[in-house]
């Protein structure tokens, strides 16, 4: 086989060391085909121009990148990423490493091969491997309890309290888990007619930001979470992107949708903005970007259930830094403070505002340095939250009353996954949507006050138990007098098992971690 030796020696370490998920039939007959004598120089010329294009395939089929077809359907967004952000791209792809590693191997082999037949060891290799990777399943196998493989169980705790999708193979639990979420649904209820029990809604849709990017940039002791006074502990954002985490918010009012769903069918009756409209609010929008990328503005109109909204103008504030395509964005805190300014100077009812930041988006650059974006993420992020925190000032000297809730899209996957490079958020897993997502209530009596802790939620939860505290806390003012205390208010909210979800992966809770079903339709265990 000649040098076609080292794809198959390159093959055999990227299944060991857990890169890819080999199909060892394919390998060996690939490897066998190659094995054929030609005798005439244009056949052996054209088998090698086959075997690379079906080597290149092979080898991307059995790798956790994303399917081929996804990713030419991503070259048009990619085409607008600016060359900075494709070069910083690129430097997380390749190392030093892929380039000296393959020629130090290419010369031991050459030297090898002169005294050693490796062909004879790679064909072993390739028969060997998969009999001893196969004893190994069935030995752990053993070692479960009866009907394990056959029937995983995922806890208690993670199993949605509407769906008994505990049981079955993870189809089944997958199947039983979207079934059961088609059956739930939040109710709304008009707001206190007292002008002193009404409050305004501020939801802060941040993108990038999960637990574990809060861990690598040690910043779970900032300050602003300290005010929270609920907290969302296992918060499941279900999705790892900006528009499919966008319409599960604005659809928050139901239960959690398959994402082919979300763009198949328009459930008019799962827009939580449209249920505070219908309670009485005044629904509004607004960016800190121009919502270009992927029609993001568009989505947003589309979904959030009042026709014909426009985004709230963001004009005349001062750029700050460069989004991933090289349009500009303003100030979190810029655009905040001065759009409920204004609505604290007009007067009038209670307000609902959906706020998008991308602030904390992949590629984004700091103006006057060389930082690239994941070196450049904890100084967004400290100003991102100082952001906030100054904003809920502003409201707090307003004089009016409000709910903001801060709630991230998708974590920013500032370390990777197996399988993924940083930045890369194809296989939606619980590093990436687990989220902290917290309420602050603004403008409560001082003998209302909470004590400094906030009510922590740790039960599995995602957007439909978010919507019930919001309906809650709409049914019942806890601005007004002799409202209930603010754990009540967090009693019973809807569970939900940890689902992820994009176009060609799914994640599903287990009892050990979770499990990815793969584009080729296989489930593995999450690393």
């Amino acid at each position: 086989m000649g040098f076609w030796n080292l794809y198959f020696i390159a093959v055999l370490y990227l299944a060991w060391a857990g890169d890819i998920q080999p199909v060892w039939w394919l390998n060996l007959l690939f490897a066998l085909a190659l094995l054929v004598p030609l005798h005439k120089r244009w056949q052996s010329v054209t088998r090698q121009v086959l075997a690379v294009l079906a080597g290149g395939a092979l080898l991307y089929y059995q790798s956790n990148l994303p399917p081929f077809a996804y990713v030419l359907r991503q070259i048009p967004g990619l085409a607008s990423f600016s060359p900075g952000y494709m070069m910083e791209l690129l430097r997380r792809v390749f190392r030093p490493a892929m380039v000296y590693i393959p020629i130090l191997v290419a010369v031991i082999y050459a030297i090898v091969n002169r005294w050693v037949r490796v062909t004879t060891f790679v064909l072993l290799a390739l028969v060997i491997f998969p009999l001893w990777q196969g004893m190994g399943t069935l030995i752990a196998r053993s070692g479960q309890p009866q009907g394990y493989a056959a029937n995983p169980r995922a806890d208690a705790s993670i199993v949605n309290a509407g769906a008994e999708g505990s049981t079955g193979s993870y189809d089944e639990q997958l199947a039983a888990f979207h079934h059961a979420e088609k059956s739930r649904r939040v109710a709304f209820f008009p707001q206190s007619a007292d002008k002193d029990a009404q409050f305004d809604i501020i939801v802060i849709h941040v993108c990038s930001l999960s637990w574990d990017d809060l861990d690598v940039a040690n910043m779970r002791d900032n300050p602003l979470f300290d005010k929270f006074d609920y907290v969302f502990k296992n918060f499941s954002s279900a999705a790892s992107y900006s528009g499919p985490a966008a319409i599960r918010l604005l659809r928050a009012s139901c239960g959690q949708q398959a994402h082919q769903e979300l763009y198949s069918a328009d459930a008019a009756d799962c827009h939580v903005f449209a249920d505070l409209a219908a309670a009485g609010y005044d629904v509004q929008f607004m960016m800190n970007h121009n919502g270009r990328f992927d029609d993001f503005v568009g989505l947003i109109q589309r979904e959030i259930g009042r026709p014909g909204i426009q985004p709230q103008s963001v004009d005349g504030l001062p750029p700050f830094m460069r989004e991933f395509d090289g349009s500009q964005l303003v100030n979190d805190y810029d655009a905040l403070a001065r759009w409920y300014q204004q609505q604290a100077a007009k007067g009038g009812g209670p307000v609902a505002l959906y706020y998008n930041t991308v602030t904390m988006h992949d590629g984004n650059r700091l103006p006057g340095n060389n930082l690239t974006s994941l070196q450049s993420y904890p100084i967004r992020l400290t100003r991102l939250l100082n952001d906030i925190d100054r904003f809920t000032e502003v409201i707090a000297s307003s004089g009016r009353k409000a709910v903001v809730i801060f709630v991230p899209e998708h974590g920013a996957a500032l370390r990777g996954d197996a399988g993924q490079i940083a930045g890369l958020r194809e296989v939606p897993s619980p590093h990436i949507i687990h989220v902290p997502v917290g309420v602050r209530l603004i403008g409560l009596p001082a003998d209302k006050a909470p004590s400094g802790h906030a009510v922590a939620i740790d039960t599995p939860t995602s957007y439909l138990a978010l919507a019930q505290l919001v309906s809650n806390l709409v049914a019942n003012s806890p601005f007004k007098t002799h409202a209930p205390a603010l754990d009540q208010y967090a009693r019973d909210l809807p569970q939900t098992r940890l689902v992820g979800e994009n176009d060609t992966t799914v994640t599903l809770g287990t009892a050990n971690g979770y499990v990815i079903h793969t584009p080729d339709g296989v489930w593995m265990e999450g690393k």
